[in-house]
């Protein structure tokens, strides 16, 4: 397994994609994701110029946070890289996090995102989000539905200070073929456009559509994701053993 060539490989997927939509690679942020890597991998993914890395679980990033900021500042002359929360979270876990977190991917209800304000005002920060939509309705993943969306974005700007929506993060149901998920995504850019025209460029910037993973991000490029989520594409399949 070579993580820079893998990364690169990857980065010309998503030229290609963006291409055949009309748009520029380099306007789709890619987003490594860590989950069971350990920091010296992280730190090789650094090294070949990830700048942003993405984690599903809290316990991970309260114990990789440290390690993998020194790695990162030594690999880049002080930079840090961005974290992103890309897993479901918890309530009681938030302020676990609050302080580390540039950006969370999953925020689906009113609940969440008031225990997010709640803690950002406490330490004195804004924090950035995403609205997390599920168009397949499907029950194991989370996520609001796309008519739910925009006024759970109201809700949000309304009740909580501290929180500024950046966009919507969505994840598509497995297939075996990334067109037959290709519908989903189509659906998820929809909702965004809608939410872009609402936005204020303060507590809603719409930045973000954030869709796709190893196996549909081409796919999700293709219809309009400005944000991929990868991680065996770039450091193999994980090995859940230990």
């Amino acid at each position: 397994m070579n993580i820079a060539d893998n990364l690169e490989a990857v980065r010309r997927r998503i030229d290609a994609a963006a291409a055949r939509a009309g748009r520029i690679g380099s306007d789709v942020l890619l987003v490594a994701v860590t989950k069971t890597r350990s920091p010296d991998e992280m730190g090789l993914a650094i090294r070949a110029g990830v700048t942003d890395i993405g984690e599903n679980k809290v316990q991970e990033i309260t114990e990789k946070f440290s390690p993998v900021g020194m790695l990162a500042a030594k690999e880049r002359a002080g930079a840090r890289v961005k974290w992103h929360m890309i897993g479901h979270l918890q309530r009681n876990k938030v302020k676990y996090i609050i302080d580390k977190i540039d950006i969370i991917h999953s925020v689906d209800s009113i609940r969440l995102a008031e225990e997010i304000d709640r803690r950002a005002v406490a330490c004195g920060r804004m924090m950035d989000i995403l609205i997390q939509v599920n168009t397949a309705g499907e029950e194991s993943k989370f996520g609001v539905s796309a008519e739910d969306a925009r006024p759970l974005i109201g809700e949000i700007i309304e009740k909580c200070r501290a929180i500024r929506v950046k966009g919507l993060m969505s994840i598509a149901p497995a297939a075996d073929d990334p067109e037959d998920v290709r519908k989903y995504f189509r659906e998820v850019k929809e909702v965004y456009d809608l939410v872009s025209r609402d936005a204020d460029g303060e507590r809603l910037t719409a930045e973000y559509l954030s869709m796709g993973m190893t196996h549909d991000f081409e796919v999700a490029v293709e219809e309009g994701s400005n944000l991929v989520r990868v991680g065996t594409g770039i450091f193999g399949a994980r090995d859940y053993s230990g």
